[in-house]
């Protein structure tokens, strides 16, 4: 057991998903084990970090609505009333930018603080969908799909007739570090392409075109118990719409059958492969990794380094149809990051 005493959960961000990250984070902190720390939650978004809410070892949340404290970045610590609080812990939920993509990791540390989560190099590398993908595309036990990247400023004249050549239709068109699918158009016709690129680059400056692999959509997340990567029960998520975008991640539009009714051996796959990849990138504390499994293979979509969180996201589904509470597994990622 650490000595840890003091874990400072950060949400919010710098992107489109700072609202997401906001329940997250809440959803988080009130599931962290009160009996065994002290617990703060910081609301980080523009440079401004300020104290939201805190809530002592074995008493109730208090919620901070006015005068919110600011937080040092010297030193990582908030003055609340005449204590100096100097955080031991710090359990990143911000997605997006600066949490996702190590900023916020290497910032934590060259102070030297204990965080949740992948290292600074490790998360800008998974945050980047190509570089991330240019990591896998050789290894024996995982596909990717074919793609184009695309920078901001390029010569992209012709590049649509070159994408349908190259990626066949359908073919998705993405922000290469974006996430909650804000940015992502699913291209069945090449009129589509310049406005799905330019929804794209409205998220980012590079982007990637993928060709679309027809499949089931899986989903499996790692963690790292004090010995070994465990594997997660599997999800499989079926959307209502034409693919698996905010509306469908956040607002009901799909369904997320948990654990997926598949062949035992697809399931095992999964969960092998989840770990493997896991092993592969230099991951740490807890990860999801999608897929899409189709006739010929199983597709490498992305990992997620810092999976939604909220009550009804797709990790906390896991947990629970792993036998876990929400409390134990959160310890064990606090205490094995």
């Amino acid at each position: 057991m650490s000595d840890y005493r003091s874990v400072a959960v950060i949400y919010g961000s710098d992107s489109s998903e700072w609202e997401v990250s906001r329940r997250s984070g809440e959803f988080t902190a009130s599931q962290i084990d009160g009996e065994k720390y002290d617990v703060y939650e910081i609301f980080a978004r523009f440079g401004s970090w300020t104290l939201a809410a805190y809530r002592m070892r074995g008493e109730s949340r208090v919620e901070i609505r006015e005068n919110r404290p600011e937080i040092d970045k010297n030193d990582f610590s908030v003055v609340l009333g005449e204590r100096k609080v100097k955080f031991d812990y710090a359990y990143i939920m911000q997605h997006g930018t600066p949490g996702e993509n190590g900023l916020m990791q290497g910032y934590l540390e060259m102070l030297g603080i204990p965080h949740s989560g992948c290292s600074a190099f490790v998360s800008a590398i998974t945050f980047d969908k190509f570089s991330c993908k240019g990591y896998l595309k050789d290894v024996d036990f995982v596909k990717c799909a074919d793609d184009i990247f695309i920078r901001k400023g390029d010569d992209i004249e012709g590049l649509a007739a070159r994408a349908v050549e190259k990626l066949g239709l359908p073919m998705f068109v993405k922000p290469t570090d974006g996430g909650s699918s804000f940015g992502v158009s699913k291209v069945k016709d090449i009129s589509e392409f310049d406005k799905a690129v330019e929804l794209a680059f409205s998220e980012g400056e590079m982007l990637i075109a993928e060709a679309a692999i027809a499949g089931r959509e899986l989903t499996c997340a790692v963690y790292y118990d004090g010995n070994a990567p465990v594997a997660l029960p599997v999800i499989e998520i079926v959307s209502d719409n034409e693919f698996f975008d905010y509306q469908a991640k956040y607002e009901g539009h799909s369904r997320e059958i948990c654990p997926a009714v598949i062949p035992d051996a697809l399931r095992d796959r999964i969960q092998e492969v989840s770990k493997l990849i896991y092993g592969k990138l230099g991951c740490s504390g807890l990860v999801r990794v999608d897929y899409i499994s189709s006739e010929d293979g199983l597709y490498f979509l992305e990992v997620n380094t810092i999976p939604g969180m909220t009550s009804a996201s797709l990790v906390p589904q896991m947990v629970r149809a792993a036998g876990l509470s929400m409390t134990e597994f959160l310890t064990s990622v606090i205490e094995n990051s």
